[in-house]
């Protein structure tokens, strides 16, 4: 029988206070924890309740649960990314095959931030980098909750969540500031590396 229920909450790869003072302590704390683990117990309870109504054969629940799963399950997902995307070495600018990547994708740098921040201060959820394998092209796009707004099959190689969570405590309503800050911690080396990966299966 399949495993279900397995998921568990990634460590960070750094303190809680290494992203100060960019992102607080308090506010690492709390988001990775309570939010993000209250999306490692929610896809681990919605797939308990799957395997339930398989043995059961009552489905009655089961569109609720499948829902759970693509919530929850983006969440978690989208939050490990988030984390390891950050580092308190991080800041500066993508260099290398990224670098040219992104430059041939959106004409420059300076255009596909301006487009990135775009989306972070319009989204409801995520801001996101995506490596799209089948126009084989990198994309950012605008995600409310977690999983409304998502291009089938892209990779998201660098996530921003900008919900009130993530930032409010620090920033209050200035999401623009936290936006500002992400851009101080953004580990580089480690969106490259997801971009080699993504790229190295697609192209």
């Amino acid at each position: 029988m399949a495993h279900h229920g397995h998921h568990e909450l990634p460590e960070l790869p750094y303190d809680y206070d290494a992203l100060e003072p960019h992102i607080s302590e308090q506010v690492v704390r709390w988001h990775h924890d309570t939010h993000h683990q209250g999306y490692v117990d929610g896809l681990n309870s919605a797939e308990e309740t799957l395997a339930e109504n398989r043995e059961s054969g009552d489905y009655s629940g089961s569109a609720a649960a499948i829902r759970s799963v693509t919530h929850n399950g983006s969440g978690h997902y989208l939050h490990h990314l988030f984390w390891e995307n950050m580092s308190p070495d991080g800041g500066g600018e993508p260099t290398g095959e990224l670098r040219d990547r992104i430059e041939e994708d959106f004409g420059s740098y300076e255009a596909w931030k301006g487009e990135f921040k775009a989306a972070a201060s319009a989204a409801g959820g995520w801001s996101l980098l995506v490596y799209d394998p089948v126009d084989k092209k990198l994309r950012n796009l605008v995600v409310d909750k977690h999983d409304q707004g998502a291009l089938w099959g892209a990779h998201p190689i660098l996530a921003l969540d900008v919900w009130e969570h993530s930032y409010y405590h620090g920033y209050g309503p200035a999401r623009g500031e936290f936006i500002d800050a992400f851009f101080e911690v953004v580990d580089w080396s480690h969106v490259a590396d997801e971009y080699a990966k993504t790229t190295s299966n697609h192209e």
